[in-house]
């Protein structure tokens, strides 16, 4: 019960976030997109930072001074593996209007939201793996540290979900129809995360690689996506600040409870 509720918290996240859909009026704001943006990626970076990479260094600590392999082979690894991804998957960047990955005759709203669902990949795995070095007992994994990693995504996924589900909104779609798309590209996280963990077993012996490699597919995800979107146009400035408020406080709650 313990796993499973781990695991949906982020889900959660991305789901309240795109129930604020259902309340809002008017478009959100520029500014305040941006703010999200950039507080999106700073819970990002500071998640791989604190929850991936470094508890995958110590993993390795019986290395000694190659301690840093596993971390930055699993780290370039995690970075490939979007990469092909945004290759091999159509999707559509919020604010752009150019289509990635396969041409297809997709709509504009359902290629947005297979643009979020990419990048939730290894959110979720980043949480199933956490939650795998728990079961098995690893010493350098806590049942607070893997709780505020899946509650820093989930305060991640706040903005993101909402975001998501505007686009499709202002397109004309039902309240209802942006929420559940909002909601729905949350899906794979929880998914993900269950299958790293029911692979619990053949994954502890590579879980520093696996940690270093959710670490990466999200820095990926934070350089070629979010960062850029938050600076975009005016008032970039907005989008810095949001991140630095998102670092912080995931930096925080990764220490308290870590």
């Amino acid at each position: 019960m313990v796993i499973f509720l781990g695991l949906i918290i982020p889900f959660i996240g991305t789901t309240a976030g795109a129930a604020c859909v259902l309340f809002m009026r008017n478009e959100l704001k520029p500014q305040i997109q941006k703010a999200l943006l950039g507080f999106a990626a700073g819970v990002m970076v500071a998640a791989s930072v604190w929850s991936l990479l470094i508890p995958a260094m110590e993993m390795s600590d019986y290395m000694g001074k190659f301690a840093f392999v596993p971390a930055a082979i699993g780290f370039l690894l995690g970075i490939a593996f979007l990469l092909i991804l945004d290759q091999v998957i159509p999707h559509m960047h919020i604010g752009s209007d150019e289509t990635e990955g396969p041409r297809c005759s997709l709509k504009k709203s359902t290629m947005l939201v297979l643009a979020v669902t990419i990048h939730n990949i290894p959110e979720g795995i980043s949480s199933g793996a956490v939650f795998a070095g728990l079961i098995t007992g690893n010493t350098n994994v806590t049942l607070a540290g893997a709780f505020s990693l899946a509650i820093g995504i989930a305060i991640q996924n706040l903005p993101e979900g909402f975001i998501v589900s505007l686009p499709i909104r202002s397109e004309g779609g039902s309240r209802g129809r942006a929420f559940l798309h909002g909601m729905f590209s949350g899906v794979v996280e929880p998914i993900a995360g269950g299958i790293t963990v029911l692979l619990a077993s053949y994954v502890t012996p590579i879980l520093p690689y696996l940690l270093a490699f959710a670490a990466g597919a999200m820095i990926y995800v934070v350089v070629e996506e979010l960062v850029p979107e938050s600076a975009e146009g005016d008032h970039s400035n907005i989008g810095t600040i949001g991140f630095s408020v998102g670092f912080v406080l995931m930096m925080i709650l990764d220490v308290a409870l870590g």
